[in-house]
């Protein structure tokens, strides 16, 4: 659908699985919403968009509590010049425009709407914006929204809708095929920065003249323009280890990358999420990256649940599957700067491993980290790496 009398904006895929090509440049508008989140777990789809998209132009985030703010600031990364606005109508004041998109940035464990957030996307499709949704509830099946979709003539993008379940694939044995080394982030907890880290890792490699590509494998990734992915939490489990396969052999045939990096989903000793699991199945990393918070003393949403010790973690998954952990990085939530100094020499100590911090650290680090385990990625071609 297009929005009248504005330029036609480009449309992101409603499939599961997305395969973009390289260099395609950001050309469309955005105000993302996460009232009472941002720079909070529950924020992260804003959080990621903030930090990163390839897709949209970021032109303010709404969240009451932070109105006034620069979004880079209150991550932590130094001002980007996206402001924090109060609501809709103070959003669109400051807008030089009415953006083309109206994203729902909040990520609740529920997946779900409140009356209030509903009232404002219909707000926002009312005054012609169409509509990105990374919920697990799906607008486009909502008679309102559905409704008003057609009124004004916007679209409602539901990013994690799964493809035809005619159309799932099953695993296949087809990863055999994929020759150049795989590197899982993966993480102790929900929300801790694994899709963060997965992409400067991404980014660092190459620079460093390693060719990598990064797989996608939630809504946040799908939205901010992964070229791969899929959003594997809404997909039945018989299929998420044969639809990660299918999209990291796609992305090898196409790309003929040196590595290929796959971004983790929740924690694999987590009760509440089994993704993690179905990702180590699905793409057999040679590598994993392990992402931690050591100043989290709970897990994410559930406070009757203490964190794991990064050692307990990679115990966990180098005895669930047959790979390395190579490297630690450090999410510094409620940490000083001399915290995470202190914490990357003591786990480097007690691990025998690098860690670094990904975002208050050189991303060399990172590149590092992974060229030290796989030698071959400088220098000469991969091939055949097992």
């Amino acid at each position: 659908m297009i929005v009248a009398n504005r330029r036609n904006p480009p449309s992101p895929p409603t499939s599961p699985t997305t395969h973009r090509p390289a260099g395609t440049e950001r050309d469309a508008s955005a105000i993302v919403y996460c009232e009472g989140n941002f720079g909070d777990a529950d924020g992260k789809t804003a959080n990621g968009l903030v930090r990163h998209s390839e897709r949209y132009e970021i032109l303010a985030v709404i969240d009451s509590g932070k109105a006034g703010l620069d979004a880079g600031v209150v991550l932590g990364d130094g001002p980007n010049d996206i402001p924090i606005r109060r609501n809709l109508a103070d959003a669109l004041a400051h807008a030089r425009c009415t953006p083309d998109y109206f994203i729902i940035g909040i990520a609740p464990a529920t997946g779900l709407l409140s009356p209030h957030e509903r009232r404002v996307v219909l707000e926002a499709m009312a005054l012609g914006m169409n509509v990105v949704n990374g919920l697990h509830e799906f607008l486009q099946d909502d008679p309102e929204f559905l409704a008003m979709s057609r009124a004004k003539n916007v679209a409602i993008l539901d990013v994690r809708r799964p493809r035809a379940k005619k159309d799932l694939r099953i695993f296949s044995g087809r990863l055999a095929e994929v020759t150049c080394p795989r590197i899982a982030v993966l993480g102790t907890d929900c929300a801790i920065g694994k899709r963060t880290t997965a992409t400067i890792l991404t980014r660092a490699l190459n620079e460093r003249g390693v060719k990598a590509v990064m797989i996608g494998t939630g809504q946040t990734c799908l939205i901010q323009g992964a070229r791969y992915g899929v959003a594997l939490d809404a997909i039945p489990s018989q299929f998420c280890s044969g639809e990660l396969e299918a999209t990291i052999v796609d992305a090898f045939e196409s790309e003929r990358p040196d590595v290929i990096v796959i971004e983790g989903q929740g924690a694999l000793g987590h009760p509440a999420f089994s993704t993690s699991s179905l990702i180590l199945r699905g793409c057999h990393p040679h590598g994993v990256v392990l992402q931690h918070a050591p100043g989290r003393p709970h897990r994410c949403d559930y406070e009757q649940m203490p964190m794991p010790t990064a050692a307990a973690e990679i115990n966990l998954i180098q005895t669930f599957a047959d790979t390395t952990v190579i490297g630690l990085t450090i999410n510094h939530e409620h940490m000083t700067e001399a915290e995470v100094s202190a914490a990357i020499v003591s786990y480097e100590r007690e691990l025998g491993i690098p860690a670094t911090d990904a975002l208050t650290r050189s991303p060399e680090r990172l590149a590092d980290m992974v060229c030290s385990a796989f030698p071959q990625l400088e220098g000469t071609p991969v091939a055949g790496v097992r």
